[in-house]
C-alpha cells in the first residue's frame, strides 16, 4: 500500500504515461496503414493524432521522469522513437522519389531559359566567344 502522497502521485505520474504512450502506439500504427494505403486525408489526420498523443506524451514523461520511469515503459518509449523516426525517413524517402518524378514529367527549365539549336535564321546560333585566345 502507498505509504505517502509522494508515492501515491509517482504511480498516478507513471499511469498516466502508460495511458499516453498506448495513445502514441495506436496513433504510430494508424500513420503506419494510412501511409501503406496512400491515403493522403488518412495520413494527414493520423500525423495530427499522432503529434497530439507525442505532446501529451512528452508532457507525462515530464511528470513520470521525476518519479522514475519503469524499465518497460522505457523500452517502450525507445521502441516507438525508432517507429517514429522510421516513418519519417520513409514519407522523405517517398517526398524524393515524387519531387524527382515531377521534376522528370514538368521540368522546371523554360523555353526561353534553354539554349535553343538553331537561331531565327535557321542557322545554328554560337556563343560570342569561342575560348581561344586570338593576337
Amino acid at each position: 500500500m502507498l505509504s505517502s502522497s509522494p508515492e501515491h502521485d509517482a504511480v498516478r505520474h507513471v499511469a498516466e504515461l502508460e495511458i499516453a504512450l498506448s495513445e502514441v502506439e495506436l496513433q504510430l500504427a494508424a500513420l503506419g496503414q494510412a501511409l501503406k494505403d496512400h491515403d493522403p486525408a488518412a495520413t494527414e489526420l493520423a500525423a495530427t493524432a499522432l503529434h497530439q498523443a507525442l505532446t501529451q506524451a512528452v508532457r507525462h514523461m515530464g511528470h513520470a521522469g521525476q518519479a522514475g520511469v519503469p524499465p518497460a515503459l522505457r523500452r517502450r518509449l525507445a521502441l516507438a522513437t525508432g517507429l517514429v523516426a522510421a516513418q519519417r525517413d520513409a514519407v522523405a524517402r517517398a517526398t524524393s522519389l515524387l519531387d524527382r518524378a515531377i521534376d522528370v514529367l514538368l521540368p522546371t527549365t523554360s523555353a526561353a531559359a534553354a539554349p535553343a539549336v538553331y537561331g531565327a535564321l535557321g542557322t545554328a546560333q554560337r556563343p560570342q566567344t569561342s575560348g581561344l585566345a586570338q593576337a
